[in-house]
């Protein structure tokens, strides 16, 4: 599947950083992972740390799919709101996924601390009315995340334009939240991952899967058979493939990065990540090198050369909003792109095994504009599976929701 469109700026600032071979022979192991994006580099990091044996396997390069396009927001506020969720599973439920993303920040934050180099930095997040219209809801929100917990502020619209110099009915700030570059940090874990001794493979695809009662079978287009004692999928929305169920759907989104800018330009993203009640939603954020990095105007396309050609005209209208909300300042695209992602009904993701395929495959599907954190608190709830040990999250993140 081509994941992707444009130039994706991680890629282009860090190009290929290194190459891994193709799998030649066959090869036994424990867990196998199928996918060498964020998602599969910080699942097999975690499993490698907690003493299991570990191969990945990736079809292109590392990090060339969906997570060279990702502009890694990292949010504890699920893209559905606390409130929203609350009323689909209950209070108890929906506040203990949003903890769980504030918690995987933080371990994001100490991963990013041992392989180092990946533009970790914490910052704070705005959440702000789109229209008057949003405000009552915007504020009920408020009233449930402060009510258990979360570090929140509330402005009034006087308090936004004095704070961050644009017009909005209000806003939620939140005190804990993230950015880093993502395609840097999968290269990173992975790296580490083969110094340690776990295998890494680029290039090789993998054609067919047979799950047994005790092992996985996986067969590549080159014929090479990988036996392992688990299998997990984390292959972006391409994981679909794998299922008969559908279980999302596929939308496409855009971004786009500014040269460097001052610190005067960039005004409130400087440190804070902003974004807006409306759907799809406008986000920005800056990057470590003083860029503009924004993204949204969301769309149902998922073929790849209507997604292409649409990527400059979404950058232009990108360009003009952010521009608006800044006060006017020129804002230019210096690479523009553009990924196809997969978006769940509830906002949530799926990690676990499935029916289809019994207990010795798992997926871990990290959808929506939390991917990054999700994928985080899966590693953890897929070796919790593996072991056999219960995870809280797991009903709630799993394909049981589903019925």
């Amino acid at each position: 599947m081509d994941l992707k469109s444009g130039y994706p700026f991680w890629a282009v600032r860090n190009g290929l950083m290194q190459a891994y071979p193709a799998l030649a022979q066959d090869l036994q192991c424990e867990v196998l992972v199928l996918g060498g994006g964020i998602t599969g580099a910080l699942i097999a990091d975690h499993l490698a740390a907690h003493g299991h044996e570990v191969a990945v396997v990736e079809q292109r390069d590392i990090g060339w799919g969906s997570t060279a396009a990702s502009t890694a927001l990292l949010q504890y506020e699920i893209d559905t709101p606390l409130r929203d969720l609350a009323r689909q599973y209950g209070l108890d439920a929906a506040v203990l996924a949003y903890r769980a993303c504030a918690q995987a920040i933080d371990d994001l934050g100490e991963l990013a601390g041992q392989v180092r180099g990946v533009d970790f930095q914490t910052a704070r997040s705005l959440y702000y009315a789109s229209k008057r219209g949003d405000l009552a809801e915007l504020m009920e929100e408020f009233e449930l995340r402060q009510a258990h917990g979360f570090a929140v502020d509330w402005y009034d619209a006087a308090g936004v334009q004095a704070e961050y110099g644009f017009s909005a009915p209000g806003a939620i700030l939140s005190h804990h939240a993230a950015r880093m570059d993502p395609y840097r940090m999968a290269y990173r874990l992975l790296a580490r991952l083969s110094k340690q001794g776990g295998q890494v493979y680029d290039r090789t695809t993998i054609a067919a899967i047979d799950a047994g009662p005790r092992r996985v079978t996986a067969l590549t287009s080159d014929g090479i058979r990988i036996q392992c004692r688990q299998l997990i999928i984390a292959a972006g929305y391409a994981s679909q493939h794998w299922l008969r169920q559908r279980v999302a759907r596929n939308r496409s989104s855009y971004a786009f990065v500014t040269d460097p800018l001052s610190a005067e330009a960039l005004g409130a993203a400087r440190n804070t990540l902003l974004w807006e009640t409306a759907r799809p939603y406008l986000y920005l954020r800056s990057t470590a090198d003083q860029r503009l990095l924004v993204g949204g105007e969301d769309d149902a396309v998922d073929i790849a050369a209507r997604r292409d050609a649409q990527v400059d005209r979404k950058a232009r209208k990108l360009a003009g909003k952010a521009s608006k909300l800044l006060g006017g300042i020129p804002v230019e695209p210096a690479f523009a792109w553009a990924g196809t992602f997969a978006e769940t009904a509830d906002g949530l993701p799926f990690f676990g095994a499935h029916r289809q395929w019994g207990p010795r495959v798992q997926f871990a599907m990290a959808y929506g504009g939390n991917g990054i954190t999700y994928s985080m608190i899966g590693a953890g709830l897929l070796r919790a599976a593996i072991e056999g040990r219960r995870h809280p999250l797991a009903p709630l993140f799993s394909f049981q929701r589903l019925g």
